[in-house]
């Protein structure tokens, strides 16, 4: 009988284009593990050993093969000197920026991600979970915003969308952006440092449910390739998350060389399935809300069933959330998910599916 795969080798064969014993499960959970944790939300997010705790306590519970690792999505704009908020029964929000105009951007300041507040407790987070269960689960540690969305928080929403609409104020978003570029890169090589597998990295704003496929090509795209080459170029493969329907720009999204696509239930799925196969691996993408939250069991096992129909045979599927699972998620929904996955994502040699009676 051959050797059980622990996780980390399990995501590594899917990440090399292979084919392992089942599809491997991952849980963005991170509002959940605040909620089970018993502490108010501000202080469990502002806390690396609370963050570490909650995580693998739920790895201990439900037995996920990728951990996701974050507290949220504005840890970058904080630490860069906006405003933000931490608030009861929900992840951190921004609430202002640090420069209102584009010609500001000489005055931003490059954090320190060992020492800037909140992504020093982040990286305590990555390294506690990383040193206790690193060898035998696949440990995501995110890169929060890519730069898209971070020069949307550090100059303010309208006036980054406004900019957009005049190509007179191209060459400053390029400044705000390279800015951003480098800030997400020093991050994410943090998180490396503190033995993540792999770092990610959310992009929403940049997609079609928000901007036209043409702005995504000529703002986002090549900041995501870059970001995509310079990791490599440390040996760190990068996840890269576009929230809602991102089914036409999914092929540009797998041209950048993203190791993995995080992608939304909105997304049409044959269509994802063929950008994506011996390019990227897609990771999602049931209703974290509809189905995960707020579906029965049942349901649960009804959806990964059909996901798994259409997106796991020939590999390159992680199965998982489309986005961050609500704080009161059903536990017996996670483990629907889970049980539904090992039973039915098992794969034969040649990347079929084993069909179960």
């Amino acid at each position: 009988m051959s050797r059980k795969l622990t996780s980390v080798e399990r995501v590594n064969i899917v990440l090399n284009g292979g084919i392992p014993d089942r599809v491997p499960v991952d849980l963005h959970n991170f509002l959940m593990t605040a909620e089970a944790s018993g502490l108010p939300f501000p202080e469990y997010f502002q806390s690396g050993e609370a963050m570490a705790e909650g995580q693998i306590k739920a790895w201990k519970e439900f037995g996920h093969d990728v951990l996701l690792l974050e507290n949220g999505t504005v840890a970058l704009a904080e630490a860069c000197g906006c405003k933000v908020e931490y608030t009861e029964g929900s992840a951190p929000v921004h609430i202002s920026p640090v420069i209102n105009s584009l010609d500001d951007v000489d005055k931003l300041v490059m954090p320190d991600p060992y020492k800037a507040h909140p992504l020093v407790e982040n990286l305590k987070s990555t390294q506690i979970v990383a040193k206790e269960i690193g060898d035998q689960a696949f440990i995501m540690g995110r890169a929060d915003q890519g730069p898209f969305s971070l020069a949307s928080m550090l100059v303010g929403l309208e006036t980054f969308l406004l900019a957009l609409a005049f190509p007179e104020n191209k060459d400053k978003l390029l400044k705000l952006f390279d800015f951003c570029l480098d800030v997400v890169y020093s991050y994410a090589i943090a998180q490396k440092e503190q033995g993540a597998h792999m770092t990610s990295i959310g992009e929403s704003l940049s997609g079609p449910d928000v901007c036209s496929p043409k702005v995504y090509k000529e703002y986002e795209w090549g900041y995501a390739k870059q970001l995509v080459d310079r990791l490599k170029a440390s040996n760190m493969p990068l996840a890269y998350h576009i929230c809602g329907n991102a089914t036409r720009i999914v092929s540009d999204m797998a041209e950048t060389g993203a190791a993995v696509l995080e992608l939304d239930y909105k997304c049409d799925l044959p269509s994802i399935k063929q950008a994506t196969l011996g390019k990227s691996t897609i990771l999602g993408v049931l209703d974290p809300s509809g189905v995960l939250a707020l579906g029965s069991p049942e349901l649960v096992t009804q959806k990964v069933r059909e996901e798994l129909e259409i997106l796991a045979p020939g590999g390159g599927l992680i199965l998982g959330p489309g986005c961050a699972l609500p704080p009161k998620t059903p536990v017996e929904n996670i483990h629907a998910m889970i049980e539904t996955a090992h039973k039915y994502g098992r794969y034969t040699p040649e990347g079929e599916l084993v069909r179960v009676g």
